[in-house]
Order: C-alpha cells, then sequence, then structure tokens
C-alpha cells in the first residue's frame, strides 16, 4: 500500500519516479499544451506576427485616423440611447426557435449613431446612421445587433475594412483624404467600388426614424428540426420616407434633435422583416445584395418611446457584439462578423478604463 502518512513523501512523486518514462511523457505533453496557449495567446495579439492584421492593430487604426477621444466608441462615436419593446407576432418561429419571434412583447434598449470615431462630428444629410438593439429574451438570453441605413456593406473581409481605413486617413497638408490613396485603394478592391455605388445609388432618408437599418452580414436561422436558413434583416420603418433635405438645418445635431422631439410625441416603430436567401446567395460577401425577388417575412413590431443621452449604465456600456446571438440564430461565413466581435471588444475594453467628456447630443428633461 502506498505510504499516505503526511509525514512522508508520496512516492508517487519522488524524483526517481518523476524521471520514469511514462512520467516524462505526461510532463511534455503538459509541457506542450502550456506552450501551445502560449503562442496561441502571443499570436492573437499579434506579437508574433508584427504585421498581421488583429482587432488591437484595427482599432489602434481608428484611432489614429479620427484621432484620440477617450471614454467614447471607436466607431459610431456619436449617438444615443434608445428604450422600447419589440412584439412579435410569430411568424418567425417557421425558420427559427429563437424565443424572440415567439409570440409576446420583450424590453428593447439600443442606440442610434452615426458611423465613423468623431463623437462631436456635425450632423449631415448623407451621414450613415445606425441603430443597435439589445434584446432582453427569455430565460435570460440576449440578442444583440447593429445595423446601419445602407443596403450594402463597403467592404467584404477585415483586410479590406482596413485597407479603406488607412485611405481615408487625413492628408496633413490638406486636411482632407489623399485622392491618390483613396484611387489605388478601390482599384485594388473592385468590390468596394461597385459596393460604393449600390450605396450612393441609394436614397437617404430625411431623419433617423424614418430610414431602414439593415443588418448587412448574413446569419442562420435553425428551426426545431435543425435545418438551417439563411436571413439577412431589417427594420424597416413605419414612418413615411422622406428625402434627405437639399438644404439642411445649420444645427450640428439636427438630425438627433429631430428624432428627440419626434419620439418625444409618440413611439417610432419599425416593422423587423426578414430576408429568406436561397442557396447559391452569398453569405460570406456583405458586399453583394440578394435578389429584390426573396421572401420576405414580417416578424414584429419594434417600438421605441424614450431617448436619453449615453451616460453610465446605459447604451453606454453595452457591446452590440454581433455575435451574441440567442439559441436558434448562428453566425454565417462572413469573415466580417468575427472581426467586428473582436473588434468591439477592444474599443469596449478602452472606453471602459477612460474618463468622458459629455457625449455632444443631450436630451432636454422631460423627453
Amino acid at each position: 500500500m502506498p505510504n499516505t502518512s503526511p509525514s512522508s513523501p508520496d512516492a508517487r512523486y519522488s524524483l526517481a519516479a518523476l524521471l520514469e518514462p511514462a512520467s516524462l511523457a505526461k510532463l511534455g505533453a503538459i509541457g506542450a499544451i502550456v506552450l501551445a496557449l502560449i503562442v496561441l495567446f502571443l499570436w492573437t495579439g499579434g506579437w508574433l506576427t508584427s504585421g498581421r492584421l488583429t482587432q488591437t492593430r484595427l482599432i489602434d487604426t481608428f484611432e489614429d485616423v479620427n484621432g484620440p477621444h477617450p471614454g467614447f466608441r471607436r466607431n459610431h462615436a456619436k449617438g444615443v440611447c434608445l428604450a422600447g419593446t419589440f412584439e412579435s407576432n410569430g411568424d418567425g418561429t417557421q425558420f427559427s426557435t429563437a424565443s424572440a419571434f415567439k409570440p409576446g412583447r420583450v424590453p428593447v434598449s439600443g442606440r442610434f449613431a452615426l458611423a465613423g470615431g468623431m463623437p462631436m462630428r456635425p450632423d449631415k444629410p448623407t451621414a450613415v446612421r445606425s441603430m443597435a438593439l439589445s434584446f432582453a429574451l427569455a430565460d435570460g438570453e440576449t440578442w444583440r445587433t447593429a445595423m446601419n441605413d445602407i443596403p450594402v456593406f463597403p467592404v467584404r473581409d477585415p483586410q479590406a475594412f482596413y485597407g479603406q481605413l488607412l485611405s481615408s486617413r487625413r492628408d496633413p497638408r490638406t486636411g482632407k483624404p489623399d485622392p491618390i490613396a483613396k484611387k489605388a485603394f478601390l482599384a485594388a478592391h473592385p468590390e468596394t467600388a461597385r459596393a460604393m455605388a449600390t450605396i450612393r445609388a441609394h436614397p437617404f432618408s430625411s431623419g433617423f426614424a424614418n430610414a431602414t437599418y439593415n443588418a448587412l452580414n448574413a446569419f442562420l436561422l435553425v428551426d426545431a428540426a435543425g435545418r438551417t436558413t439563411p436571413v439577412r434583416w431589417s427594420m424597416r420603418p413605419v414612418d413615411a420616407f422622406a428625402p434627405e433635405p437639399s438644404n439642411p438645418p445649420a444645427d450640428k445635431n439636427y438630425l438627433f434633435d429631430e428624432l428627440i422631439a419626434r419620439i418625444a410625441k409618440a413611439p417610432a416603430q419599425w416593422h423587423l422583416i426578414l430576408t429568406i436567401g436561397q442557396p447559391g446567395d452569398p453569405t460570406n460577401d456583405a458586399t453583394l445584395p440578394w435578389p429584390t425577388d426573396r421572401q420576405q417575412v414580417n416578424a414584429g413590431t419594434l417600438s421605441v418611446d424614450r431617448i436619453v443621452a449615453e451616460a453610465e449604465s446605459n447604451c453606454r456600456d453595452i457591446s452590440f457584439d454581433p455575435l451574441t446571438l440567442p439559441a436558434g440564430i448562428e453566425p454565417s461565413d462572413d469573415p466580417l462578423l468575427s472581426a467586428r466581435s473582436a473588434a468591439y471588444s477592444v474599443s469596449f475594453s478602452r472606453r471602459a478604463g477612460e474618463p468622458k467628456t459629455p457625449s455632444a447630443v443631450q436630451v432636454p428633461q422631460g423627453r
């Protein structure tokens, strides 16, 4: 029997036992696992490949291009928080078991914002607007989605996104992006040139409340039998479309101020539209639109009834990670999804540890 006395060394841990071939093999295996974890950690952080694009390098470049703005998101920096509810009509359950699609109402929080990393930038008629949402579902599940009011994404992979960001860096001599760098980027990325033409042909609405917001990446809905269906979803406004004004107000926050005034009168609503993909529709390239004849399912109505300025513990502290998905919704093979998730994480970590000045948009009391 082994000696189990507290004062006697266990024979299993004697030097002779550890030098036996079987013990050496076990120690070698443990060491290999530890080494692999260290290498993976260093690789993920970009320590082993200084030229490799990482989420850290991507966020560093945002800061380089847009300047330092402590406490703010590195992209979609100018925004306000929203609160409301989503009422599902049950029509989405034919494609997915997600509780968000079961009949009923769930609370929603989120954020309206402008694309770009400058939190004090003036509003412009063709500024890309975004709606980010966090659905508080049953059983503690959360569904988060970030959508834009453009029909396609300008790039199809993280490396192209990085290149586009670099090409938009302002020339210190002119204060504007270098047109030669822009031209070179578009020549190397014809898919972006096509996507930008599609975006330019898309009419911008007059405000936040009458804009359609599109989750530009594809996802997979999973039904009770385990069947998957590719989907792209949108929030389509109940408010009638009105085109961007030719002479916008001089107020540098006019888009946000109009939104605050609009929702002070009555809730603004959007229908959640599921566009159902068919075999062959691209799920890994967000620069490509799907054919316009695809089936569309109205899955329910979002009602936004409150707007508040960003502050501690509200939407300022939410990362609208597109991979925060409930059971019944899965990511597609779109490479932008994992890149966005990782970059949002870095942006969140940085701003969470920084002091923050008040946001550009403040909401009058009583609204």
